[in-house]
């Protein structure tokens, strides 16, 4: 008996008894919380940056004259906005970014979906997209200046080339990868070209150019900043610029401060469509339940 019960201690002691476990209630601010976990964390983040920004100016650790502070920022926004200069620089370089973003939008993802689906298309293209991508945007700027003029039309060609790319690669690669188990299903009963491209191709790939319109964005951005610094005629690139040249630090940083708060909502606008259409993309799951 000594031995058994040096074998099996745990049966000498007996059965350990399991009880439910309890659920918690959580208050509404914890359940407020949980919900809105991102956003707080995130508003967190970005509040403790602007106030180490500004005690680090008021102790001397961050030089006011190259780096401003927030206060000072804030301020130059305030009389920059009172003035109609601001308006018509703010109208021309979001003018600029949406007729160039909508143009890339629209050429790019018919195009990378054509491209994708016929194999010797893609075989034609592939070498002249890779080597179109790789090429620096900004060495086009003598060229697009030869062929346009330094007017609003070149600036908008260099947005559409910066966000033409950035969606167009992405989109052909997703038309490559859709899974052909689907494809191989959908012929199997008869399916035209035209209903596999509409009801199997686009659904699928939707998640690959959202993605693509998410790199686009910072891109097109930088476009539309490089072009008018180099134009020199109007927008908020000239604005910075002529801020830089009086020496106003404020100024200067209040124009960048637009363009980052414009690609973070975009951004952020992007990501949701993007989890929006991720259902729209079947799995191979689904298809074996279904069948």
């Amino acid at each position: 008996m000594t031995q058994a019960s040096n074998l099996f201690p745990a049966a000498e002691a007996g059965f350990r008894t399991i009880r439910p476990r309890t659920r918690v209630k959580r208050s509404r601010v914890s359940r407020w919380y949980r919900r809105h976990e991102r956003a707080v964390l995130g508003a967190t983040g970005v509040i403790a940056f602007f106030l180490l920004w500004q005690v680090g100016a008021w102790v001397g650790v961050i030089d006011p004259f190259f780096f401003s502070s927030p206060l000072a920022v804030i301020a130059a926004g305030i009389g920059d906005v009172q003035t109609s200069v601001f308006w018509a620089d703010t109208k021309v370089s979001f003018f600029e970014l949406l007729i160039g973003s909508v143009l890339s939008l629209a050429l790019a993802v018919p195009l990378g979906i054509v491209i994708g689906w016929y194999q010797r298309l893609t075989y034609a293209f592939d070498p002249w997209l890779n080597f179109f991508n790789a090429l620096p945007r900004i060495a086009m700027l003598p060229l697009v200046i030869l062929w346009v003029g330094l007017g609003v039309e070149m600036k908008i060609f260099i947005v559409f080339l910066g966000g033409f790319f950035s969606i167009i690669m992405p989109t052909v690669e997703g038309v490559r990868t859709v899974d052909r188990q689907f494809l191989d299903v959908a012929r199997s009963f008869r399916a035209s070209q035209r209903l596999l491209l509409t009801s199997i191709v686009v659904p699928a790939t939707i998640p690959f150019i959202v993605t693509g319109i998410r790199l686009a964005v910072g891109r097109m951005l930088i476009g539309v900043i490089v072009a008018e610094l180099f134009a020199q005629t109007e927008g908020l690139g000239v604005m910075i610029a002529r801020a830089e040249a009086a020496m106003r630090s404020d100024q200067m940083m209040f124009g960048i401060l637009i363009f980052t708060i414009a690609g973070i909502l975009t951004t952020e606008a992007v990501g949701i469509l993007e989890r929006y259409f991720q259902r729209w993309r079947p799995s191979s799951e689904e298809v074996e339940e279904g069948m």
